[in-house]
Parts: C-alpha cells; structure tokens; sequence
C-alpha cells in the first residue's frame, strides 16, 4: 500500500504526543521566493520519542528562519523507519514528490537511501549522523554529524558536580560515586558519547566511576528504563543515556536518583531528577542545506567539526532546583575553554588504558584519504571527528566498567 506522507507535526502537537568544508557535491536545483519547496525528512521513530522530536523542534526553527529570508518550504516526514527497503521507499517516494532535500535523521539508514539516491538527481540527500555519503560516488548525496561529545562532557560536569555535593553532604562516599550509562550499542559513536561525558564529570569529580550497560537498540523504552534500574542497582547514583525515549529520566525520579539526558529538555517528565541534556540543535544545517539549494549553491559533502562554538552543540535550561550550587558557573567556563581552544575533550593526560598513556590510536581509513592508516593522537589529545566524519573514538579507558558487550 503506497504510504501516506504526514506534514510537519506543529510544536503543539509533538508536545502533546510527547506528553566546515571539506569539498562539495552539486545542488539539486534553484527557485524562487514565490515558490514553495518540499523538503522530506526520514525518521527513525515518531513524535514520542525524544530522539525524532528533537529533530521536528529543528524543522519548525528552520522554517521560520527560512520564510524571515523569503524562501518558503513544506516539511514532510515518514516514520517508524531506522534501516532497510523501508528506507529505499522513503526516499523514492519523497524522490517523484518532488523535494529538493531529504534528511535521513539516524544512523543505519544511509545504506539503503545510497541504493535510490542516484534516481534523483535533482533531489539533495543528506545522511544525519552517517559518514558513507562524503566518500561515494553520487553528487547529490552529503552527511553531517556536529561534535556532540562536546555537548557530552559539558553534561559529565554537571554530574560530577553533583557527585561533589553528594559527597559533602554525606549521601554518598567518595567510593560511592558511581555514574550508570544507558548505551545503545557498542558503536564507536556511543563510546565517544559516554567516554566524553565520564571525562567530564572525572573532571570535577576525581573519584567518579561509571558502569554502561548497552540495550541493542536506539530507542525501546521498556529496555531503556530496565536497564536504567538495572544500573541504579547496582549503585549508580547518577544515569546518563545514548538512547532515545525519557523513560530513563522518569526511572530515575522513580527510584530517586539523579539524571542527565538526551536530545531534549527532560525536566518536564522527571522535574526532580533531571539536570541538564545535551543536543544536538540541526536548525543550522537544515538553514544551511535548504537555502544552498534554493540559491542554486553546492551543499557541502561533509558537515563536521560543527559543535558549541558555531551553536550546533547546545545544552538545554539547566534545573536550577536539582543542579548542585556552582555547576552553571563551572559548565561555563569548561564551555569558554573549548571554544578557545584550550580544552580538548579527549585530551590523553586525562585518561589511562589498561593503566598506561595512550599515544597511538590508529584510524582504518577508506581508500579515499591519504594514508590508509591515520594517528588520530596529536598534540596531546585525541582528534574525534576530524580525520573522519562520524565519530571514531573508540578506547576502553580506565574508570568505566562495561556491564555488558551483547550489542
């Protein structure tokens, strides 16, 4: 049965469901002010999960932004899809619709979009945390993924700094201070997702320790909230999350722990255990894209090393009842230092592996750059999402414990 397009789901809406250049690939077309554009968007779930309206957040900003420059466009959405012939479908029906761009909004759905893509040529087709589209062989295919392991270790200070008040007030001992992570897979992605955000809270809170326990999925929010209380169990006292619905944050408040999210503000489903989320905000890009097309521009292949200081990393409003008393003053000046350069998140004299310093980290690059084989480690500090487009980091470090590796 053909499937029916849904138009962009207005903020009202999603909350009550809810409760740079690295060369470039020719754009898919021009127009005029008077016109109005279809742009299709691919999603992984649907206005409930936390992930998907982060996205739809980004879209009505953009279409704002775009109409203030006179270029009016359409939102138009599939759901429900993370990979496979479904994905393949999308994009070909958003293809004969007509759209100057399709954005496929999680990783996994690059493969089978890169099967159709070269039957519209006129259409953009940007792969949202992916990096396959920067190296093949279509012109009118592109990735992005900004720098949220920056967003990520700002959000670990915020948890270390309650770990420290914690401790003062007598709730935990030093040894107690253990941090949970619910993770989705073992994917280098997530890896540099929860070590970033240890090394933010270790940061502040020397004595930290963190166990992650992966789920095998993007978003299950009965497995999200399971695995939350699993970890709270066994004694972690703070829980952070790559994954995609709120169920961690209402399992914390229902357990009486603390809690730093994902994607959006999470303060209004668990108000006394949320502190802060970090996010990515993609109305940049999606401004960025849309308005390349329309002024008959080149869409950069690869959108990277985008992150806090071009506003493509945010953290949401900080719960000012739940945060410990120093923690917006501290983020700040973690915050100013990145943006300055003087702070690298993966700087390596913050980190041990198996005890040692670790000098080598050796990227396995596609035929397309130059070595095959790349240090990522120089100048003292691991350089994520530079020499490739997604995130690479991958190292075990000391201080985190794997509850398990099934996924």
């Amino acid at each position: 049965m053909k499937k029916l397009f849904s138009t962009l789901l207005s903020a009202t809406m999603i909350l009550t469901l809810a409760g740079c250049s690295n060369g470039g690939k020719t754009s898919a077309s021009t127009g005029t002010d008077d016109k109005t554009y279809t742009v299709g968007m691919v999603c992984i779930g649907n206005a409930e999960m936390a992930y998907d309206r982060n996205f739809y957040n980004a879209a009505d900003a953009a279409k704002k932004i775009l109409a203030d420059k006179g270029i009016n466009i359409e939102w138009k959405y599939t759901y429900d899809h993370p990979e496979g012939d479904p994905v393949a479908a999308d994009c070909t029906e958003f293809g004969e619709d007509g759209a100057i761009a399709v954005f496929l909004n999680s990783y996994g759905m690059e493969n089978a979009m890169l099967t159709v893509a070269g039957d519209y040529p006129e259409t953009v087709f940007a792969s949202l945390t992916n990096e396959g589209s920067k190296s093949d062989d279509l012109d009118n295919t592109v990735n992005a993924f900004p720098s949220i392991f920056e967003g990520r270790y700002l959000t670990g200070i915020a948890a270390g700094m309650k770990l420290n008040e914690m401790i003062e007030n007598g709730e935990i001992t030093e040894d107690e201070a253990v941090l949970g992570y619910v993770g989705a897979y073992t994917y280098a992605e997530v890896v540099s997702g929860y070590t970033s955000f240890y090394l933010g809270a270790k940061s502040v809170c020397p004595s930290a320790k963190m166990l992650v326990e992966f789920i095998g999925s993007w978003g299950d929010p009965a497995m999200e909230a399971t695995t939350a209380e699993h970890l709270i169990d066994q004694g972690a006292v703070v829980i952070s999350q790559h994954s995609d619905s709120t169920t961690p944050a209402t399992k914390c408040q229902e357990k009486g722990v603390y809690h730093i999210g994902y994607n959006i503000d999470m303060s209004d489903v668990a108000p006394e255990a949320s502190i802060v989320s970090s996010t990515i905000d993609w109305t940049n890009y999606f401004v960025y894209v849309i308005e390349t097309i329309v002024n008959g521009g080149t869409v950069d292949q690869d959108y990277m090393n985008h992150g806090i200081k071009e506003g493509d990393i945010k953290l949401t409003a900080l719960n000012e009842e739940v945060a410990a008393a120093g923690t917006a003053e501290a983020i700040e000046a973690a915050k100013q230092d990145i943006v300055d350069g003087k702070l690298h998140v993966f700087d390596t004299s913050t980190f041990t592996v198996g005890g040692k310093e670790v000098t080598e980290a050796y990227l396995d690059m596609n035929a397309d750059f130059t070595p095959d084989d790349v240090n990522a480690i120089s100048d003292g500090y691991y350089h994520e999402s530079v020499y490739k487009s997604a995130p690479n980091f991958d190292l075990r470090i000391d201080g985190i414990t794997l509850v398990n590796e099934a996924y």
